[in-house]
């Protein structure tokens, strides 16, 4: 590999203006730089990122801490932060954190403090007080993504608020019979998803002063697992619900697949709706509301970059709540005359 000292020879520059144009820090002008960025593309010069670190105290690496790698959430907000640091210049490490609290333990007393990057974004995750403190005395800047935490700029959408909007639109459509398929009470994802999102579906009963007491079945968070619930919550004409709010939009589609499997039309005899709009809502004609993940990964990138740059400390934290947007498609209608007040059986499996 050519040295730089051969790409400061033919740009007729020093060997510390060459490294400063190469590496971005420092001033060079724009004249300069490019007669340097010519003559290291004309030899084939690769500036060391290693090297580059060395001199000014960063890695241009941006740790990523994350719970799942394989739900489709999560793989769109790293997208979007993705795309976002490499437009930035900055590479990516990412980090999968385990319920193991001694593998928590290892990534941030050990990869993410000893400068192996410059600051880090943390996705569903509720990072503690002293994990907080310990970054920020390193002066790596911290931005969540799925909840408010004290201390560190933070994004996410209001879950609750989804949720009741969510139902409240099955309501305003005439329904009272509406079941909620959600994620299990006792085995809660941080910031406490599953309980906020029933939060907002009893709220909305509530508001809207349905006489019928709510009906909820923790189910997973997947395709499978709404459609296995569907399977029997919808098997009995007599106890059917009119309509499903579903936690996210995989429990949706599964709900979608069991009713045609079982002969009930969506959304005449069965109105669903979900939270997400899924790459795979608009096939399944399912009205949602759309949180668009990848786009919250590129701001929270976006607010890294700004503490990064302005040198941010506790003083400068952000709360950003996302709006959510109503995609109505073809899975929500009024229920059939008459079937918002059949009988009802009541089922508080695995509540609150």
């Amino acid at each position: 590999m050519s040295a730089l000292a051969d790409v400061a020879r033919i740009a007729g520059v020093s060997k510390s203006t060459a490294s400063r144009a190469l590496s971005g820090s420092g001033y060079v002008s724009e004249v300069t730089r490019s007669r340097v960025v010519r003559a290291a593309a004309e030899i084939g010069f690769v500036a060391s990122s290693n090297a580059a670190s060395l001199v000014t105290g960063q890695t241009k690496n941006v740790g990523v801490v994350i719970p799942f790698l394989n739900r489709w959430f999560f793989g769109e907000v790293l997208e979007g932060i993705e795309s976002a640091l490499i437009g930035a210049g900055y590479d990516l490490t990412l980090y999968r954190l385990s319920a193991d609290p001694d593998q928590r333990r290892k990534v941030f007393d050990y990869f993410l403090v000893r400068k192996r990057v410059d600051a880090v974004v943390a996705v569903g995750i509720e990072l503690t007080a002293a994990e907080i403190e310990m970054l920020r005395s390193l002066g790596k800047p911290i931005v969540g993504l799925g909840g408010h935490i004290d201390g560190m700029s933070t994004l996410s959408i209001d879950d609750q608020e989804t949720a009741r909007l969510a139902t409240a639109h099955l309501i305003g459509l005439g329904h009272t019979r509406i079941m909620h398929l959600g994620g299990d009470q006792h085995e809660q994802m941080d910031f406490r998803v599953h309980a906020q999102r029933l939060w907002g579906f009893r709220q909305a009963l509530e508001d809207a002063g349905v006489p019928e007491p709510d009906t909820f079945h923790a189910v997973p968070f997947s395709i499978p697992g709404g459609y296995a619930a569907a399977l029997q919550v919808l098997a009995d004409p007599r106890t059917r619900p009119t309509a499903i709010m579903a936690g996210c939009d995989e429990i949706a589609i599964g709900v979608i697949i069991a009713a045609r499997q079982l002969g009930i039309q969506v959304p005449s005899q069965l109105s669903v709706v979900g939270i997400d709009d899924h790459d795979l809502a608009e096939m399944f004609g399912l009205t949602t509301f759309s949180q668009r993940p990848a786009l919250q990964g590129k701001l929270a990138v976006d607010l890294l970059m700004r503490e990064l740059t302005e040198h941010g400390g506790a003083d400068g934290v952000s709360r950003v709540t996302m709006p959510v947007e109503l995609r109505v498609r073809h899975s929500t209608t009024a229920p059939a005359p008459g079937a918002s007040t059949l009988p009802h059986t009541h089922n508080r499996a695995n509540t609150l």
